[in-house]
């Protein structure tokens, strides 16, 4: 979870993943806690947006080492004569 300064946090809602919803829309449930509260809240978005945080999480995360139990799209893939690519 992460935390501001002035002392709010949000992160992934404990048990909860990032769903398909019926409507074609993406649902990542969030835990917001702030001093004194707590609560739920949803990050609704496209498939374009979806594939538009995924790009820019993998490019943020550049050349850090994926975690043994990482998703299999966060494993590195070697192309022949290129480099390494996520």
């Amino acid at each position: 979870m992460s935390r501001a300064s002035d002392g709010w946090q949000v992160g992934p809602a404990p048990g909860r993943g990032l769903r398909p919803r019926t409507d074609g829309l993406f649902e990542l449930p969030l835990h917001v806690r702030r001093p004194g509260r707590a609560s739920l809240a949803s990050l609704v978005l496209t498939v374009v947006e979806a594939e538009q945080l995924h790009a820019a999480l993998c490019y943020a995360l550049g050349d850090e080492a994926a975690p043994e139990d990482a998703p299999e799209c966060r494993k590195p893939v070697r192309y022949p004569g290129g480099r390494q690519r996520y």
